[in-house]
């Protein structure tokens, strides 16, 4: 596929996928607030309640290793069925998983074991988004805005994430929940109603991705120059993959054991947690947003206002959304929050718009997030492993366009083995849950720190490996695609 950034207007495309990218940010943030209420419903130890997260992020791996093998022994399936129809097979699939999920809900006696084989359905149709959608995003438009483009719409994904806890756990855990439910049936019938409106909702987003002006392909297709396993080339791409592992593990694992330590260490009831778990994947949303204005090609005092300017509206919306529920958290509680929200902004000025060294920044600062939270209480340990969410902000629109950076031809395929990685939301949990039951929840921790230190190698050292050759090839081959390298991005600073 060659010359496959295009210059053309794309405003409406990016539009209709942003959308795409909050329905699926808001679906998978709910399995946060699934396996704590499974956790009691079946009476499920730590490591059984992660099992729901194994059976989601489980389907990336089997379905994206699938995809790679028939890229490199037939050709890439997307050039061949194109983006559009791969994201409106994946929006179809995801919705069966949901109805397959309502229905389970409404039997006379649920299964947990048909709960996570819908999970795992759900991921596949997710795998197939994830393959189209993140690629399409990076390539609709010029490559060195890519990153900005790719944090934006991820930006949308978090707003998902932010609104899931607190829609999703004022639904399940107080509007539908049956107080008196004495077995698991009566207590699964809370979990009906949303999954019902959400696999109504994904039927109609797939009818409109349809309908729209999404493109199904970009470039000069040439399938004869696509199969074997190319990508594979490149080092930077693979260890892109450990990096996009990492990544998912930790924000997963951290995510999905927050309400249980909250309610643990802080005493919170699990409206309550959901709230301030909100925080967490609001601080990704903040941060992405904060990060597609860093990435842009705008003069440094716009860019810092506007910066300045979308962090305060954004966790202002935060504070509010948490505070239509009952679970009312005060301004002053937040004050750390406002604190971490500042550093955020600081490193993002220091990091100075490159994105493996904003990578490796954040991955530093989340280190001595963790590294705080373990030896502290209160709510200085609250806040600081809440306040993680703020730098995990662009790291996976980061890890995302550094690997596939250069790949060409080989970019669907590539995108394919990162989207595989995402595996690590499906083994980190299960690692972080087997050991908070042996050594209890608090040092589990442990378990997504190590993650971020890989991060922090592969954003300073890992992300540059063999890309200096690769960039070198395109010049003497492609010299009209070149695309700017971190050091001359450097210079421009």
């Amino acid at each position: 596929m060659e010359n496959i950034q295009q210059k053309g207007n794309y405003t409406m495309a990016l539009v209709t996928l942003t959308t795409l990218f909050f329905m699926w940010g808001f679906i998978t943030c709910l399995n946060d607030l699934v396996s704590p209420y499974m956790k009691e419903m079946f009476q499920l130890s730590h490591f059984q309640a992660n099992l729901v997260q194994f059976a989601f992020f489980a389907a990336y791996f089997v379905i994206s290793l699938i995809y790679f093998l028939i890229s490199s022994l037939k050709g890439d399936p997307i050039q061949k069925i194109g983006y559009k129809n791969t994201i409106v097979a994946g929006l179809l699939i995801s919705a069966v998983a949901c109805f397959l999920f309502f229905f389970e809900a409404k039997s006379a006696h649920p299964q947990f074991h048909l709960f996570l084989m819908a999970l795992f359905l759900l991921g596949t149709g997710f795998t197939f988004l994830q393959i189209a959608a993140n690629p399409l995003v990076s390539i609709l438009g010029t490559p060195e805005t890519s990153s900005s483009r790719l944090n934006l719409s991820q930006a949308f994904n978090s707003l998902g994430t932010t609104l899931a806890p607190v829609i999703g756990g004022y639904f399940i855990f107080k509007f539908f929940v049956d107080k008196n439910a004495s077995d698991a049936a009566a207590n699964a019938h809370a979990l009906q109603v949303p999954y019902l409106f959400l696999a109504s909702v994904l039927l109609v987003l797939a009818g409109v991705i349809f309908f729209s002006d999404v493109p199904s392909h970009v470039g000069q297709q040439s399938e004869s120059t696509v199969r074997g396993m190319g990508a594979l080339r490149h080092p930077y791409l693979i260890f892109g993959m450990l990096g996009i592992f990492c990544y998912v593990g930790a924000e997963v694992a951290i995510g999905n054991n927050l309400i249980s330590y909250m309610k643990e260490f802080h005493n919170l009831d699990k409206t309550l947690a959901t709230s301030y778990l909100s925080f967490y994947w609001g601080g990704s949303m903040i941060g992405r947003f904060m990060g597609s204005i860093s990435m842009s090609k705008m003069p440094k005092a716009k860019k810092y206002l506007l910066m300045a300017l979308a962090g305060i509206a954004t966790v202002s919306l935060i504070f509010y959304i948490t505070n239509q529920t009952d679970a009312h958290i005060q301004f002053t509680q937040v004050f750390y929050f406002l604190l971490f929200l500042g550093l955020n902004y600081l490193v993002f000025i220091v990091a100075k718009s490159v994105p493996s060294r904003t990578l490796g920044l954040f991955a530093v600062v989340n280190i001595c997030l963790i590294l705080g939270m373990l030896n502290s209480n209160g709510s200085v340990s609250l806040w600081m492993i809440l306040a993680v969410g703020l730098f995990n902000s662009i790291m996976f629109s980061n890890v995302f366009t550094l690997a596939i950076d250069g790949l060409d031809e080989y970019t669907a395929q590539g995108s394919s083995l990162l989207v595989m990685m995402i595996l690590g939301g499906a083994l980190v949990p299960l690692l972080h849950g087997f050991i908070a039951d042996k050594l209890g929840s608090k040092v589990a921790f442990v378990v997504p720190m190590v993650c971020y230190a890989y991060l922090l190698w592969y954003g300073f050292f890992g992300s540059h490996i063999g890309k200096k050759k690769t960039v070198e090839v395109k010049k003497v081959e492609h010299p009209e695609s070149m695309v700017l390298d971190d050091a001359s991005q450097t210079e421009q600073e």
